[in-house]
């Protein structure tokens, strides 16, 4: 199919998503949610309208770089998913177009919020709270108790065994720091985040990779949207 002038960012619904590309052959669609969800909305959209997806799994930093690089020759159709920092730096540097889908009405007030903050060029789909998951079996093994919150993540007793992503990557440790930030001050955020690093053993490229890997006990503490 002929590229759109700039990438679209859509609400995800296989409705929406064929009024705009009812006559299209193959959908290009970059996705920033987590694997399994991105293959549903994949198959969901192509079961409903004959149209073939070529479906490109990344974290939203990467898309982000991926949508700027390509904005004199977009490869990209819709990009759907991940954290919304990344879709609203994207609106704003003028990447993306605006779009308004006939089952807007269905979504939350916060969701058309943010489209109507972003001049319809991105629009809430889902949202999640922040937190960390960890293996209890690990830690029982290892003689640890529970973390029973954020500060408690940077106890020398955790020294190796907390995993998050990187935030130069991933959306959801960008988020993360954002939210020390909140949670802390400015001052106190980025000294925490320092004092988190002592504990981290890997910066992973995707948000949602700590916490497999605690389920695979490669790591005890994984950051992630719960």
């Amino acid at each position: 199919m002929s590229k759109i002038t700039k990438i679209i960012l859509l609400a995800g619904t296989a409705l929406a998503s064929s009024t705009a590309l009812a006559n299209a052959a193959k959908l290009t669609f970059y996705c920033s949610a987590q694997e399994e969800w991105c293959q549903v909305m994949a198959n969901g959209f192509q079961d409903a309208t004959g149209i073939e997806v070529n479906m490109t799994r990344k974290s939203s930093g990467e898309t982000f770089a991926q949508v700027k690089a390509e904005a004199s020759n977009p490869k990209g159709d819709i990009w759907w998913g991940g954290t919304g920092d990344p879709h609203l730096q994207a609106a704003e540097e003028d990447l993306t177009e605006p779009y308004v889908s006939p089952m807007r009405a269905e979504l939350n007030d916060w969701a058309i919020s943010q489209a109507e903050s972003a001049d319809n060029k991105t629009i809430g789909i889902y949202s999640g709270a922040l937190g960390y998951g960890y293996n209890k079996d690990l830690l029982a093994s290892n003689g640890l108790p529970v973390p029973k919150c954020w500060k408690d993540l940077t106890k020398p007793e955790y020294k190796g065994h907390v995993q998050m992503a990187n935030p130069n990557s991933s959306g959801t440790a960008y988020t993360t720091l954002a939210t020390m930030v909140q949670l802390f001050g400015e001052e106190d955020g980025f000294q925490y985040m320092k004092d988190l690093h002592v504990n981290i053993n890997q910066y992973t490229k995707s948000g949602s990779a700590p916490i497999k890997a605690a389920g695979r006990g490669e790591t005890i503490i994984g950051i992630v949207f719960m």
